[in-house]
């Protein structure tokens, strides 16, 4: 069974998402309508932009979902995924791209989670940090003692865990975690507190615009984060999505049940290739590869 997999938010380059465009009509179609939608050319962001720009969560989060979507679609007949799944933002381009949501409107929600996220994120200093080298529960054991906010958020591999609160307490906990034995407790040059309570609002914001967009059934199941088992009723997948913002990415646990549930190679599709990364680290032997036009 083949997999298809969708990155989030960090896979992004300057000059992404060009070869597209050039070497396409259809592709250049949707660019030029996404640029429409925004109310900006983000086109000219990701084609010539600075990092810094495009590090913008603003930004970031449709330009991923563009490339990502965009490269699916002329995929055509290539593309036959038999189960997907979407790291985080990657989610709504998973959907858009199994036919769940329209193209129109999966870059709607996008935009409006990214300026919600990034509403939520200006209310309060907070940041997300990885810790490298302990186990799921100790993370999580840790992180619940200490003053304050701070969670485990993105389940990225085995050994891999990062936490995500309010400045002062995941600087606690990443004491705290050296202290118990990681190898690593890094602080990310992030915005805010993705996937933690402090996205609350966001999320309130995202659940009305998710509740008033039309969801299909998928082509085929979509795994999602917040419950890492194969979904395929929309009522479900909507509010999976909602719970999101606020939920853990349970990306670990999500290459486990694709895998126990048969998945024989896994193929990634947008900028980058964390995700195919993250694959080797629970399964070495499971085939990976890029999506290539």
């Amino acid at each position: 069974m083949k997999a298809y997999v969708f990155p989030g938010q960090g896979a992004q380059f300057s000059g992404m998402g060009k070869d597209l465009y050039e070497s396409s009509e259809e592709a250049k179609a949707l660019f030029e309508k996404a640029n429409e939608i925004l109310g900006f050319r983000i086109t000219d962001i990701m084609f010539e932009g600075e990092a810094e720009e495009l590090k913008q969560t603003k930004v970031t989060q449709p330009a991923i979902f563009l490339h990502s979507t965009i490269l699916a679609k002329l995929l055509g007949e290539r593309f036959k995924p038999e189960m997907v799944a979407g790291h985080s933002l990657g989610e709504i381009s998973a959907l858009t791209a199994v036919g769940v949501l329209a193209f129109e409107d999966g870059l709607k929600l996008v935009s409006k989670r990214a300026l919600a996220m990034q509403v939520a994120c200006e209310a309060e200093p907070s940041t997300m940090a990885a810790i490298l080298g302990l186990e799921n529960d100790v993370v999580e054991d840790i992180c619940a003692k200490v003053n304050g906010i701070v969670v485990a958020a993105n389940y990225n591999c085995p050994g891999q865990l990062v936490i995500s609160g309010a400045v002062d307490a995941v600087n606690q906990a990443c004491e705290q975690l050296k202290e118990a034995g990681a190898r690593r407790a890094l602080v990310l040059p992030v915005g805010g507190a993705f996937h933690s309570p402090l996205m609350e609002p966001a999320r309130a914001e995202l659940a009305k615009a998710i509740k008033a967009t039309t969801f299909n059934i998928p082509s085929c199941p979509i795994y999602q984060n917040v419950k890492a088992s194969a979904i395929t009723n929309p009522e479900e997948i909507k509010e999976n999505l909602v719970a999101q913002l606020t939920a853990p990415v349970r990306w670990t646990q999500t290459m486990q049940q694709m895998i126990a549930d048969g998945v024989s190679s896994f193929t990634e599709v947008g900028p980058g290739k964390v995700l195919q990364g993250l694959v080797k680290k629970v399964d070495r032997k499971m085939p990976t590869e890029s999506a290539e036009l």
